[in-house]
């Protein structure tokens, strides 16, 4: 009974989710869209397209579901992400999975992004006053998935989002839930889906919104501060829907994989992408991101589409290893790409 209303729960989160996704005139004009950008090495490394078999930490931006798939009991992972390189941008982040019963995974993790330093500029002082600011946004998430029979995992996410800029503001909370279904042997065949970000719309609050404007009088002037207010940004909610499948080899595996993302906020992307295993030992990865331009032909981002990494582990005893991941994403020719690197250790 308890599996048929979590069945219900995702479905009706789906249809909301399919309501409202899709629609590339709304692009830019969500907020805490560094909600979007994928934080692990793993998972970007072929182009965020494993919704159905990821598992581990890279599950918790992915698919929540497959934190329930995690070998071992323990595993901490850190990550650094150098975003749109030339921008000056990066992002930080740490999570922790930890095994709480037989079937169940808790799973929290925070990322910090760091936009370097803004110089300050006005109507009277275009060129620039001499003072910087530096914006800083914060994402903290908490969830919990688990096993509910031999072939399905299911899992819930709830994120804190945060952000500053000068003397503005901003914070809200979203939710994720996923569910995954893994079946043939040794659970070649795996379909998952997940809906990201849903949650109520985000304001920005602080001083920032005072204007000082003179008052018109008959004798002595002086002015007035006036406050403003924020509008309304909704969250960058996403539905995705992937499949994959294991191909054995002697020493190792091919995994194909497919995914559709219907996002809310911009262009829906096709996703697609291969990884090959040396046993446990050597990863390799490509993958490709298309974004969907039928509706005007236009290319509306900075990511071409292009994806490779690797990973090498490194056992350190029983059922513990140690890992380090890598990820490129390639970009048009005002960066120089988007990369990641991770370290994960498993107990």
């Amino acid at each position: 009974m308890n599996m048929k209303k979590y069945i219900i729960a995702i479905c009706s989160l789906v249809l909301i989710g399919t309501v409202q996704a899709g629609n590339p005139q709304r692009a830019g004009s969500a907020g805490a869209s560094e909600l979007l950008i994928n934080p692990f090495a793993r998972s970007a490394g072929w182009g965020g397209v494993n919704v159905a078999g990821v598992s581990g930490v890279d599950a918790s931006f992915m698919n929540i579901a497959g934190i329930a798939a995690t070998s071992g009991n323990t595993q901490v992972a850190f990550n650094n992400t150098q975003w749109l390189v030339g921008a000056g941008i990066q992002m930080n982040g740490a999570t922790l999975i930890q095994r709480v019963s037989d079937v169940g995974f808790l799973n929290m993790g925070i990322s910090a992004f760091d936009y370097g330093e803004w110089e300050v500029t006005t109507a009277d002082q275009p060129e620039g006053t001499g003072a910087t600011i530096s914006p800083q946004s914060l994402a903290i998430n908490l969830g919990y998935a688990q096993k509910f029979t031999e072939n399905i995992y299911g899992g819930a996410n709830v994120k804190i989002y945060s952000s500053s800029i000068s003397n503005l503001n901003t914070s809200g909370v979203c939710f994720d839930a996923g569910v995954q279904y893994r079946t043939g042997v040794e659970d070649r065949f795996k379909f998952g889906i997940t809906l990201r970000n849903v949650g109520p719309g985000i304001t920005y609050e602080g001083d920032g919104f005072g204007v000082t404007l003179p008052v018109p009088t008959y004798g002595v002037a002086y002015t007035q501060t006036f406050e403003s207010r924020s509008a309304i940004f909704e969250l960058p909610t996403a539905l995705s829907i992937g499949g994959s499948y294991d191909w054995l080899l002697e020493n190792g595996k091919v995994t194909g994989a497919l995914n559709f993302t219907s996002n809310a906020f911009e262009k829906d992307t096709y996703h697609a992408g291969f990884q090959y295993s040396l046993k446990d030992l050597f990863q390799l990865r490509v993958g490709y991101v298309a974004r969907d331009n039928r509706a005007d032909g236009l290319r509306t981002s900075a990511i071409s589409g292009i994806c490779g990494g690797f990973s090498f582990n490194v056992p350190t005893g029983d059922d513990g290893s140690f890992a380090i991941d890598y990820a490129y994403r390639g970009t048009t020719s005002a960066f120089s790409g988007i990369h990641t690197i991770g370290a994960r250790i498993n107990l």
